[in-house]
């Protein structure tokens, strides 16, 4: 399907199955049935622009609320407003929620998000008081993804792009990293922070931290976080 529509198409469960679906014309219709051996066609509707859009639902995590800028924010909460994009992180993720549960627990200061995807973190930080805020990746699409939307809610965070696993970091802090595991074990390496939340793994899975003592870990849906202290040197 990827090779077929590269633009996107829509993934559902169906009675113990999975279908796909993709919007297109009868060409691709034709490509689908080469493919796959049979395809089922049907009429789409005047508002099938949008229907994405339901797919993005907006997550209340304590006094953070995220969601996407079609959606309204409850009266009193702290809005993270992330545009659902290429870059990873709209707050939904079960990893997502567990950052977010850990950072609002954390008394402040300097933060360095590490892997920042859509800026979600980063954001989030910078409306919980952490001050200042910077932000890394290696896609330069999350880069600028993460600008944008730390402009589009009137927050400071300071974007670069490096690669977090090879590159010296600043010192923060605090640092998250809601990455793969091996490169939190990686970026664990010498990182200059007091306190280091990570996610990105599943629950049976931890990073070896050498640095870091453990403080305390959280799961949801089969995923993991762990709060990390750097040791005495």
């Amino acid at each position: 399907m990827l090779d077929l529509f590269p633009a996107g198409f829509e993934e559902s469960e169906q009675a113990g199955a999975v279908e796909l679906a993709a919007y297109t014309d009868p060409g691709g219709e034709e490509r689908l049935w080469f493919a796959f051996g049979g395809a089922r066609s049907e009429e789409v509707a005047d508002n099938w622009e949008d229907r994405w859009k339901r797919f993005h639902r907006p997550v209340r995590v304590g006094s953070l609320w995220v969601g996407p800028p079609w959606e309204q924010p409850p009266e009193g909460s702290l809005a993270v407003v992330i545009e659902p994009g290429r870059a990873f992180g709209t707050g939904s993720h079960a990893t997502t929620l567990l950052c977010l549960e850990l950072l609002q627990e954390l008394s402040g200061g300097s933060l360095l998000d590490i892997g920042c995807g859509s800026g979600v973190l980063a954001i989030a930080a910078a409306k919980l008081g952490f001050a200042p805020v910077s932000a890394v990746d290696i896609d330069p699409v999350a880069v600028d993804t993460t600008r944008a939307n730390a402009q589009a809610n009137g927050v400071a965070v300071e974007v670069r792009s490096l690669d977090a696993t090879s590159t010296p970091l600043p010192a923060a802090d605090v640092a998250v990293a809601n990455i793969a595991l091996g490169a939190v074990a990686l970026v664990g390496d010498n990182l200059p922070a007091r306190r280091f939340v990570t996610s990105g793994y599943f629950a049976v899975d931890a990073p070896p931290l050498s640095d870091f003592r453990h403080i305390e870990e959280r799961s949801r849906e089969g995923w993991r976080a762990d709060l990390w202290e750097q040791r005495a040197k």
